[in-house]
């Protein structure tokens, strides 16, 4: 029996084990699937195929006959831009249906949290304090949702079970739309749906079109004192607005999980401003199981000369 060659990988990041995490060690199990770790590579020009997460700027350099690149999260955008990267290799992503779920799970934690009075209830429980926050019906809070993806439809049904009332910016109307919610498409569906909400949640991919969006514009929009759930990409947010709308009391506060730099540096004001909720990009994240299962995927299209299932759009960034 003549067994064919096996598809040879590489994992590279510049700041997590991918293997150990993700237990991309596939071994016997696939033994047609050889992904390696930069320092076990023997012949880099055996390499077709990188499974990454923020990879250097380097991090391609060694590898002439790179086909794909794949990311372990949703999110290509780093790829997309890589300057090591030519346009003719591949892009894909994971694809878990376990995110939208802990997306959804987060935003509505968030809004709750802050339409309920969470945070005085704690205040007051540290002084032994009995004062309850006032109370109003969930359909008096008006909530706008950025990004109608499969992460965004799934905060939107989240939200409007709980009986928020929910407007969406998305790109095109949704095939199977939640009665009472407002949808907006169009040139203006983010400015439009946005108009006098207390809170808006971002949930945008980041291209060239949505890059800044988060900026005085938008924010002049909300009403007065409202509330950012930002849960897109660090490089929505235009920081000098944001701070700005927080000093002029337009936004009263917000919940970031993602930030331009990540880790977000120690010695950023954000840590110490009280308006703030800050969380380390845990608003949801792919589970292990399914990267490896959807990278094993991937790398055996690519060896097949199959079209490539988790392929992302270059055009539109997703």
């Amino acid at each position: 029996m003549v067994v064919a060659e096996p598809i040879y990988g590489v994992l590279l990041s510049d700041g997590m084990d991918l293997k150990s995490y993700y237990s991309l060690d596939f071994g016997d199990a696939a033994p047609d699937v050889r992904l390696l770790n930069p320092d076990e590579v023997t012949n880099p020009d055996l390499i077709r195929f990188a499974v990454c997460w923020l990879p250097g700027p380097a991090a391609f350099s060694p590898y002439p006959n790179i086909e794909m690149a794949m990311s372990v999260g949703a999110g290509v955008d780093a790829l997309l831009k890589h300057p090591g990267l030519s346009d003719d290799v591949a892009i894909c992503r994971v694809r878990d249906p376990n995110q939208a779920d802990l997306m959804a799970g987060y935003a509505v934690h968030e809004v709750v949290h802050i339409e309920r009075g969470f945070a005085s209830m704690q205040q007051s429980q540290a002084s032994a304090e009995w004062v309850p926050p006032a109370i109003r019906p969930p359909r008096d809070l008006k909530v706008a949702v950025l990004g109608h993806g499969s992460m965004g439809a799934s905060v939107v049904k989240a939200l409007a079970a709980c009986g928020f009332s929910v407007s969406v910016a998305c790109r095109r109307d949704p095939a199977d739309p939640v009665e009472g919610v407002r949808y907006f498409t169009g040139d203006d569906s983010v400015l439009q749906s946005v108009a006098g909400q207390d809170v808006v949640i971002n949930v945008l991919p980041l291209t060239a079109k949505t890059e800044n969006i988060l900026n005085a514009a938008l924010f002049s929009k909300l009403a007065k004192g409202a509330w950012l759930i930002q849960m897109g990409r660090g490089e929505h947010m235009a920081e000098d607005d944001f701070v700005d709308a927080l000093d002029r009391g337009q936004l009263s506060g917000a919940t970031l999980d993602v930030f331009r730099a990540e880790p977000l540096p120690s010695g950023h004001p954000f840590w110490a401003d009280p308006r703030l909720r800050i969380t380390p990009h845990i608003a949801s994240d792919t589970t292990p199981s399914i990267v490896a299962e959807q990278a094993l995927q991937s790398a055996r299209e690519l060896h097949a000369g199959k079209p490539l299932s988790l392929a992302v759009s270059r055009g539109q960034g997703y």
